[in-house]
């Protein structure tokens, strides 16, 4: 049987003045105090989803909106500390979020913050629209504290004109994706098949090795165990493709990654690396990539994979009346309406009414060499993706923290891993949780 998705500066200066954003009442709890402005909302958005606003700004001309642009940095602070601000004034939060890090639902749903509204009662015909593996990281002690922006899993994805060209045939297992990507560094020196120097490095390999990095066990108690099979698999096969020149240390999203793009020709990745990393990020030309089944591990019947994004949408708890009602219209539309989720947005919609629309849009689109291939890739995969928790702590951020630099450093990617599971287990005992193995 399938597995389920489990369910994540300056222009943040102005938001920090307390009185620049709706919102009132008493510090986050079981029944805070909510306000009602009398309709205006605040949003908040990371750069990407700017277009996303604006698109519900002209769709509903009739209510009144400030989007706040926040620093998108997967792995960042700014917002947390923002909140932990808000909290502690009682005032500030707005009133409705795109999380930059979805590890931010975790602390937007503690009992200390408790600022991401319980969607449950509020919105049950949109959440109907989900499928339930897709929603699933929204679901928090069975009630829906948010709504998947897009479903991100992860394909494998190919430089198809490169294989053709050389005779290679596509891997279908973890193993096989490694021996081959050696094969191809030595025949073709500089060619690489997977970068690890990005927060999602830790959702494209741990993950998909059912690596326990951020089990939930309670708000208060998390599993973090690096010794187990699945880690040891993944580090034996990292290990084989570094030593091999088969990866780069460099992230998806470094400034300085595009000439390692173009030279990717394979790696596993999110449904959106197609169109925004290969061609928007790295001008990888039109006809040569395609995206294709995720990768099993041998021995297994089915493929596992990670889970690159997918990004989560929030309102406020804080508020109720209109202010509440306008705050949901924005969250129903950013989440559903096809002007955003179909024109605008670059990844497979999470709201599955509009699945089809987007992948029919995507199939007139020239850039894919295989777009049918890619289209049923995008959709097999979501029942692929091994379960994955959001915490307190950030896992992405941890990963960047420790295994770049120790890679670049010279270091083994077994001594990497084993920092990076150190100041897992240290962040997680900082922001209050009992760690076990």
């Amino acid at each position: 049987m399938k597995k389920k998705l489990m369910i994540a500066g300056s222009m943040l200066a102005g938001a920090l003045a307390l009185g620049g954003c709706a919102g009132g009442g008493s510090q986050g709890g079981d029944d805070p105090e909510q306000t009602d402005s009398g309709g205006p909302i605040t949003v908040w958005v990371d750069p990407p989803r700017v277009p996303a606003a604006e698109a519900f700004k002209k769709a509903h001309p009739d209510i009144e909106i400030e989007i706040t642009q926040i620093d998108g940095t997967v792995g960042g602070q700014t917002v947390r500390q923002a909140f932990a601000n808000f909290d502690t004034a009682g005032e500030g939060w707005p009133d409705a979020i795109f999380f930059p890090t979805n590890d931010d639902i975790a602390w937007a749903t503690s009992s200390t913050s408790n600022y991401a509204a319980d969607l449950t009662d509020l919105m049950p015909d949109v959440i109907e629209g989900y499928d339930e593996a897709v929603l699933s990281f929204c679901d928090i002690d069975d009630k829906i504290r948010c709504l998947r922006n897009d479903a991100a899993p992860d394909v494998l994805w190919y430089n198809q004109a490169f294989f053709e060209e050389n005779g290679y045939e596509v891997p279908t297992t973890w193993e096989g994706y490694a021996d081959l990507a050696v094969t191809i560094a030595e025949e073709h020196p500089g060619k690489i098949s997977g970068m690890l120097g990005d927060a999602y490095a830790v959702n494209r390999y741990l993950q998909a090795a059912n690596c326990p990095t951020n089990e939930r066990v309670s708000e208060t108690e998390a599993r973090i165990d690096l010794s187990a099979e699945g880690c040891g698999k993944m580090v034996e096969l990292l290990t084989q493709m570094q030593e091999g020149d088969a990866l780069s240390n460099q992230g998806i999203f470094d400034g300085d990654a595009a000439e390692a793009g173009q030279n990717m020709v394979m790696s596993p990745g999110a449904a959106w690396w197609g169109n925004y990393l290969f061609r928007d990020t790295w001008g990888v030309p039109a006809g040569e990539i395609s995206a294709t089944t995720p990768l099993a591990w041998e021995g297994d019947s089915e493929p596992m994979t990670g889970n690159e994004g997918g990004g989560l949408w929030s309102v406020s708890s804080h508020i109720t009346g209109t202010q509440l009602e306008n705050a949901l219209t924005f969250l129903e539309f950013v989440a559903t309406d096809p002007a955003w989720q179909v024109e605008l947005s670059t990844g497979l919609p999470g709201y599955g009414p509009v699945q089809d629309q987007w992948l029919e849009q995507v199939a007139t689109d020239a850039y894919f060499k295989d777009i049918e291939g890619s289209q049923a890739a995008f959709k097999e995969a979501l029942g692929y993706v091994v379960p994955y928790d959001y915490m307190m702590y950030d896992t992405g951020s941890a990963w960047t923290q420790t295994v770049p630099p120790a890679l670049i450093a010279g270091d083994s990617v077994a001594d990497a891993i084993d920092a990076f599971g150190t100041e897992l287990v240290n962040q997680a005992e900082s922001v209050g949780y009992t760690v076990t193995q």
